[in-house]
C-alpha cells in the first residue's frame, strides 16, 4: 500500500530497533484493565515490535501495516503466535470491523497519521469504552554519546526537528472529544546494541531520513566513524517509553 512516507528500504533496520519498557507497557494494560485473550489492534504495526509484545501477554492481535516490507518482517516474527493476524492499512483506514476491539495501539506510528482521523477510526473500531494508546522510545539526549550523535546531526541539518513524535499528545487526543481524561505514562528502558548493529539503527531513522535528503548517508557515516571511536564492544543507550492512554467516552 503507497502511503505518504515509505518504509521500504528503512524494513529490515527497523529490526535493531529497542523494544518498549515492560514497565510502561504493563502499566498501560493495568490502567487499560484488558485482559488475556481480549482483541487488541496494533496500528502502524511496523516491524512488530509492540504486536510481539503484545501477543506475547496474550492477547488476540491483529497488526495493521500498510508497508509490505515491514509487514512481511513482522509476520517471520510473529509466526509462532496463531491468535496474531495481520492486514494491510492505516491509521485513517484500518479496515476493520465496527466496535471490534478491547484496545487500539499506535506504537511509533501515531505521528505518521492524520492524527484526528486516526482517533476517528479508532473509536469506529473500538467497542464502547475500549481504549486508545500511542507510544514512543525517546532516546535520552542528555546521555553523552547521544548528546554528540545530535550535535553531529545539526552540524548538517541545522533545523534538525522530531515533529510530533516527542510532543505530548494530550492536547491532540482531547482535541477529538471522543476520549475521556489522558494518562502519561513513562518507564525508562537501557537498550545495547553492538557499534555496527547501531549503526544500522540509525539507517532505519525515517525522521532523519526525511529532513536530511541527500546528506543523509553522510550523517550515518560520520555517527559510524564516532562510534567506532570510542572503542566500545557495545553502546549503551537509554531510552525513555512514553505513552499515553485514554478510553472512549
Amino acid at each position: 500500500m503507497k502511503t505518504e512516507w515509505d518504509y521500504t528500504s528503512l524494513a529490515d533496520a527497523y529490526l535493531l530497533r529497542p523494544d518498549y519498557a515492560d514497565a510502561a507497557i504493563d502499566a498501560m494494560l493495568s490502567i487499560a484493565g484488558v485482559n488475556k485473550g481480549e482483541r487488541v489492534c496494533d496500528v502502524g504495526a511496523g516491524v512488530a515490535h509492540l504486536t510481539l509484545m503484545l501477543a506475547a501477554r496474550g492477547f488476540a492481535v491483529t497488526a495493521v501495516e500498510p508497508n509490505d516490507a515491514m509487514r512481511a518482517n513482522g509476520i517471520k516474527r510473529t509466526e509462532r503466535f496463531p491468535q496474531l493476524g495481520w492486514h494491510e492499512g492505516t491509521g485513517e483506514n484500518t479496515g476493520q470491523a465496527d466496535h471490534a476491539f478491547d484496545m487500539v495501539t499506535f506504537g511509533s506510528s501515531f505521528n505518521v497519521c492524520d492524527r484526528q482521523q486516526a482517533l476517528k477510526e479508532t473509536a469506529r473500531i473500538l467497542k464502547p469504552k475500549g481504549w486508545f494508546a500511542c507510544m514512543w522510545n525517546h532516546r535520552q539526549l542528555e546521555d553523552p554519546i547521544q548528546h554528540r550523535i545530535e550535535t553531529i546531526i545539526k552540524s548538517h541539518v541545522a533545523e534538525y526537528g522530531y515533529g510530533t513524535r516527542r510532543e505530548d499528545q494530550t492536547a491532540e487526543i482531547d482535541a477529538s472529544n471522543l476520549f475521556g481524561p489522558v494518562v502519561q505514562l513513562s518507564s525508562r528502558v537501557m537498550h545495547q546494541q553492538t557499534v555496527a548493529e547501531c549503526v544500522e539503527a540509525w539507517r532505519s531513522h525515517a525522521t532523519l531520513a526525511r529532513q536530511a535528503g541527500s546528506k543523509f548517508a553522510a550523517i550515518v557515516a560520520e555517527i559510524e566513524r564516532y562510534l567506532v571511536g570510542l572503542d566500545e564492544a557495545v553502546i549503551q543507550i537509554p531510552y525513555s517509553t512514553n505513552i499515553w492512554v485514554a478510553q472512549l467516552k
